[in-house]
Formats: structure tokens, C-alpha cells, sequence
């Protein structure tokens, strides 16, 4: 998630640069055609492009309300990631005692439990983060060339680099990893081994019976925060609007040049017909120049017409990336930063020792992963 107070003018020019060359080679095409070739025929009424235009902005409009809404629960399911596990920490801190024990444990065994709880679960979360990242066939900064080169130059991905056999690492034993990686569902694996060590520390009366219930409900709310996340991840923003729209956008932005041209050609001969009609001219006055500027006022339709096309576009782009919140770019959710976040807070509710405790991690080129 981008961390700038705002986006500088730079980074969106820089972002969409490749599209404005080609509305720059669209635009340009037909003004010369019209002015080199004198083809005055070719040119469409600015009236059904104007309506083609405004329908467009309601379906972005539309577009973009929904993307946001994808967007921001995927921040809800993270948010409520966050709490859920602070909550599981202090359960995991307070829950696990030598009160119903039958053998009773030093201080230090029953802190290596609850730490192997805790990392257990910084496991899960990870697990989670991996599935997440994954590429999906409609995801499309994997395909997209500004996109990609974003994050391969700019960022930092840590799922892209890493596997998640090397990022499960000291968090779960070995034989843990083995299971956990032969599992379709690494991230609901996890979750079963958690709740398999509670029931066994249940059955040695480490946990009472009833703190145990509420640890496993707490494991039910992960498994729910977890589909949760997997839905948006699994299901996209339906492909008809969204291939359509794109289509709808390219449409316009290639008609737009057609409509401006005749009219900013009227224009133009206003221009001159105003400049003629001071004649005789003034010693010293501009009326030369305000004709020659009339003579070729249709080469304004390429200005106007690349940055009409780069607003609609953009704004369909803006929609674009925000559909999928889990695939890594600046504008998505920052679940690898939100999880050492998370990883920090639990470990110092159990009192983990600082030194083993890792450092938040740093933004790159103000981004937040």
C-alpha cells in the first residue's frame, strides 16, 4: 500500500506512459490525414461520442465503487486478522498453566509451548500469504507490462522471491513442514496442527476444558477470516464487465479524435474569420499570428483528445488493479508488512525474548507489502 501523503504526477505519468504513446499515434493519425490529405470527410459527429463518453463514466463509475468494495474488505479481513490473533496470544499466554496438570511443568517448558503456538500461527500466516500471492489467470500485474515492471524494479515482493518452504523456516518443526507442504490447503493445515496440539494439551490438563473451547473457537474465526480472504482471492470481478468495459474504453478512445477534429476545425475558421475582420491590421499587432493559430487550430484535437482518453483510461485502470487486493502492487492490501506487524505484537504478549523477535519490515520506494 502506497504510503505517500499522495501520488506525485511523475509516478501516474511514468505508470501509464506507454498508454499515452499510443493515444498520442491515435490522435495523430487522423489529424494528419484530415490536414495532409485534406480528407474533411473524415470526421464523426460529436454527439454520439459525447454519449458514448458519459455512459462510459457510469460504468467505470461502477467499476471502480465495486473494485473499492473488493479492496476494502480484503483490509476489513486483515483488520479483523489483527485482532483475532492478539486475541489468541493472550489466551495463549493466560490459558496454558499447571493448574489441571497431572505433571506439572517448569516456567520454561510451559513458555516453549506457548511460543511454539504462537510461531505455529505466524506459520498459518504465512502459509496464507503464499496462497494469496499466488497468480491467478485474471490477475493481471503478472501480464501487464507497467505493472510488472513496477514490481520487479520498485518493490520487493517477498512470496515472489521466496518459497514457502524457506519462509515456514523456524516457525514449525520439520515434520510439521512436511505435512503442512503435501497439503492443497497449506494455510487450513496449519490450522489443524494448532488445533491438534490444543486438544493434546487439553488432554494432559495444561489447558482447562473451557479455556480450550475458546481457543478452538478462536481457531474457527481464522478458518472464517481465511475463506473469507480465499473467496476474493478465488473469485474475481466478473469477467463480462470487466472485459467489456476495457473494450468500451479502447472504442472511445479510438472514436475521440474523429469528433474533436471537425470541431476544433470550426473553431479554428472562427478564429480567422475574426482575425480577417480587423483588417486593416495595426502596425506591431498579433493578428497575423491569431490567423496562422486559426489556419491550424485542428492540431490542438491531439492535446486534448491524449489527455481526455488518459482520464478515462487511467480511471479504468485505477479500477483495474484494485480488483484483485492480493497480488503485490503498491495499491494493494500490505498483508507481508501487516504479518510481521502481527508476528511483533504476539511474540511480545507472550514475552518472547526481543532479541529473537524480528524487525518490522521497511517500505520500499514508499510501499508498504
Amino acid at each position: 500500500m502506497y504510503t505517500k501523503r499522495n501520488y506525485s504526477l511523475k509516478d501516474m505519468l511514468s505508470w501509464t506512459r506507454r498508454y499515452i504513446y499510443i493515444f498520442l499515434i491515435l490522435s495523430l493519425i487522423p489529424v494528419i490525414l484530415y490536414t495532409g490529405l485534406r480528407w474533411y470527410w473524415l470526421h464523426l459527429p460529436w454527439l454520439p461520442i459525447g454519449l458514448v463518453g458519459t455512459a462510459l463514466a457510469f460504468i467505470i463509475s461502477f467499476k471502480n465503487n465495486a473494485s473499492y468494495d473488493r479492496l476494502w474488505e480484503a483490509r476489513k479481513i486483515w483488520g479483523g486478522i489483527v485482532n483475532a490473533s492478539r486475541s489468541f496470544a493472550i489466551m495463549t499466554s493466560d490459558f496454558i498453566t499447571n493448574e489441571h496438570a497431572r505433571e506439572k511443568l517448569s516456567k520454561e517448558e510451559l513458555f516453549k509451548i506457548k511460543k511454539q503456538l504462537i510461531l505455529r500461527h505466524v506459520g498459518w500466516m504465512t502459509s496464507l500469504r503464499h496462497s494469496l500471492r499466488a497468480p491467478k489467470p485474471w490477475e493481471i500485474s503478472y501480464f501487464n507490462k507497467s505493472d510488472r515492471e513496477y514490481i520487479d524494479t520498485r518493490l520487493n515482493i517477498k512470496e515472489h522471491k521466496n518459497s514457502l518452504e524457506e519462509e515456514l523456516n523456524g516457525y514449525v518443526t520439520d515434520e510439521e513442514k512436511q505435512f503442512i507442504l503435501q497439503q492443497r490447503n497449506k494455510q487450513g493445515a496449519c490450522l489443524k496442527l494448532q488445533s491438534n496440539h490444543l486438544r493434546e494439551l487439553k488432554e494432559k490438563g495444561y489447558i482447562w476444558e473451557f479455556a480450550f473451547l475458546e481457543m478452538e473457537k478462536m481457531l474457527v474465526e481464522f478458518f472464517a477470516l481465511q475463506g473469507k480472504a480465499e473467496r476474493i482471492k478465488n473469485f474475481p470481478y466478473p469477467r463480462q464487465f470487466a472485459t467489456l468495459n476495457r473494450f468500451f474504453i479502447w472504442i472511445f478512445v479510438f472514436l475521440l479524435p474523429y469528433g474533436m477534429m471537425h470541431e476544433f476545425d470550426k473553431i479554428g475558421n472562427e478564429v480567422v474569420k475574426l482575425a480577417q475582420s480587423w483588417k486593416p491590421y495595426p502596425e506591431g499587432g498579433y493578428h497575423h499570428l491569431i490567423e496562422l493559430i486559426g489556419e491550424h487550430f485542428v492540431w490542438f484535437t491531439i492535446p486534448f483528445s491524449v489527455i481526455i482518453s488518459w482520464i478515462f483510461h487511467t480511471m479504468e485502470r485505477i479500477g483495474e488493479v484494485s480488483e484483485n487486493p492480493f497480488e503485490g502492487t503498491p495499491n494493494d492490501i500490505p498483508i507481508t508488512t501487516m504479518s510481521r506487524g502481527i508476528e511483533i505484537d504476539i511474540r511480545q504478549i507472550i514475552e518472547d525474548d526481543p532479541n529473537d523477535i524480528p524487525d518490522p519490515i521497511e517500505t520500499v520506494n514508499d510501499v508498504q507489502m
